[in-house]
């Protein structure tokens, strides 16, 4: 008697995944828009299924509770941050003069939060997850060294403290700043904040780092046309 041939194994249901991913982007989504609106606290997983236009119990298939459609959100948009970070921060941008510098190193950051406006409204919440407070403490930790990283290297010779001093001024400054131009209209009167903060961080900082002029012309932004 001969044998059955052995089944081959069948492949991932790679169509059932990629409906899946898409439903869970668009929970995601969903999510952003009424953590915007709401705040994390007031939200809730009726609001957010409502927001997506599906039935409480299609959310549930993919996230148990609202912490954990919070949790992989925050995770996301903080890898995306990190990767700003990346386009910000690199060795080719520190021999840059210093107008350009700040448009490399600002424009990614500001690009980032403008996309993305649920960050600040998730990071910044009350009892948001704490794993999202850990990670986000963790991520603003290191942009912090970065930009102490950045000014050390065009003050070595100044004591370290100082160098820490300058960095957290210049980014304490980034951050009011940031606010401001999320507040700000989308358009003209947007680019023309971020503009302003670009001109603030150049006066606080030319001084200290030298070697460059104070001029508005040196200023800048990739959104401009």
């Amino acid at each position: 008697m001969s044998e059955k041939p052995e089944m081959s194994e069948e492949p991932k249901p790679r169509r059932r995944q990629a409906r899946g991913e898409r439903r869970i982007t668009q929970l995601l989504q969903a999510a952003a828009n009424v953590f915007c609106a709401n705040g994390y606290t007031a939200a809730s997983t009726n609001a957010i299924a409502r927001e997506a236009h599906v039935s409480p119990g299609t959310l549930y298939q993919y996230f148990p509770n609202k912490e954990a459609i919070a949790v992989e959100l925050g995770g996301r948009l903080m890898h995306e941050m990190r990767e700003a970070h990346g386009q910000a921060f690199t060795p080719e941008n520190l021999a840059l003069p210093l107008p350009d510098l700040l448009d490399a190193v600002v424009d990614p950051l500001i690009e980032f939060n403008c996309a993305n406006p649920v960050f600040l409204a998730l990071m910044h919440g009350s009892e948001i997850p704490g794993r999202i407070a850990e990670e986000h403490d963790a991520l603003h930790a290191s942009l912090i060294e970065r930009v102490r990283v950045l000014i050390a290297h065009y003050l070595p010779d100044s004591p370290p403290e100082e160098c820490v001093r300058i960095a957290d001024m210049a980014f304490a400054v980034f951050k009011g700043g940031l606010a401001l131009v999320l507040a700000a209209p989308e358009g003209p009167e947007r680019d023309a904040t971020v503009d302003e903060l670009k001109l603030v961080l150049l006066r606080y900082l030319d001084p200290v780092i030298g070697g460059t002029h104070h001029a508005r012309d040196g200023l800048t932004t990739s959104r401009n046309h």
